[in-house]
């Protein structure tokens, strides 16, 4: 597995300087987005000469990027918005080669007018789901035209909300390009029963996760850095393992002051799953 980052922990003034500090941390690659080249997360338009510029400020360091993000409301109460979500994800999607990936990630959404990461009561309704499945089906066409691959997340606020629902939008698309970000710590809500939980989860999307995400849970049920939270990572690594995983697992949930921190226990992680025995811990 290669070990990567989120772009937007680093803040600096330029693109080049972003990836100097995920290389001076010797990270291998990057989950990028588009307001670290000065734009808006899902702009309207890319110019071909900010997309070749990302793509050789990333390989002059020897840095590759994992995915870009595209994510935006796909449930949105507002029709208009959702269409205008759909129109910047094309712009993105014509832009992903020249960046150097084929990845875009996305979220399923919330009906939450004002925040894309609250849950909303009418997430369980069927109209959301059905507004879901219009969305993604318009968002694959792109795929298809584009040539790229898009990624989705379970998150508890989405209407994607569990590993179950997320089984259930993959069937119901049945396409090689909609793939699955996994983050455990989404997922999980305590200690207790959050390896039964993690069980499930790989058994429905083991063999469609296209990259893992490296965050943790506090007993509160807050985000934290990985490492320092309740998340079982050894059996979570043994699980991605198991699956078959080899992409790459990206850190975040974390500023900058915990990079080394978090950083230096997945790596002592991952070693750990070479030894004999890590499959059956």
């Amino acid at each position: 597995m290669q070990i990567g980052i989120f772009a937007k922990t680093f803040p600096r003034p330029t693109i080049e300087e972003i990836f100097d500090a995920v290389a001076h941390h010797q990270l291998d690659c990057v989950q990028f987005n588009m307001s670290c080249a000065g734009l808006p997360s899902l702009p309207d338009r890319i110019e071909t000469a900010i997309s070749s510029h990302i793509r050789a400020s990333a390989k002059s360091r020897g840095i590759a990027l994992a995915a870009v993000s595209g994510t935006y409301n796909m449930i949105h109460p507002d029709l208009q918005i959702r269409e205008d979500g759909l129109k910047r994800l094309r712009a993105l999607a014509s832009a992903c080669r020249a960046m150097g990936t084929e990845v875009i990630t996305l979220c399923t959404g919330t009906r939450d007018p004002q925040n894309m990461w609250r849950w909303h009561p009418d997430n369980t309704s069927p109209q959301a789901w059905n507004d879901l499945l219009h969305s993604m089906e318009a968002a694959l066409h792109i795929a298809e035209e584009e040539q790229v691959i898009f990624a989705i997340e379970p998150e508890q606020a989405n209407v994607a909300n569990t590993a179950v629902r997320t089984r259930e939008l993959l069937r119901e698309m049945r396409s090689p390009r909609l793939k699955v970000v996994f983050d455990a710590a989404n997922l999980i809500t305590g200690e207790q029963g959050q390896q039964a939980i993690l069980n499930e989860a790989f058994a429905l999307l083991g063999k469609d996760i296209i990259i893992a995400h490296a965050k943790d849970r506090d007993r509160e049920g807050m985000f934290r850095a990985a490492g320092e939270g309740i998340l079982d990572y050894t059996h979570y690594l043994t699980l991605l393992q198991a699956s078959g995983f080899e992409g790459p697992i990206i850190l975040h949930g974390l500023d900058e002051r915990q990079v080394a921190g978090s950083l230096q226990f997945l790596k002592d992680k991952l070693a750990a799953k070479k030894r004999p025995g890590f499959l059956q811990s």
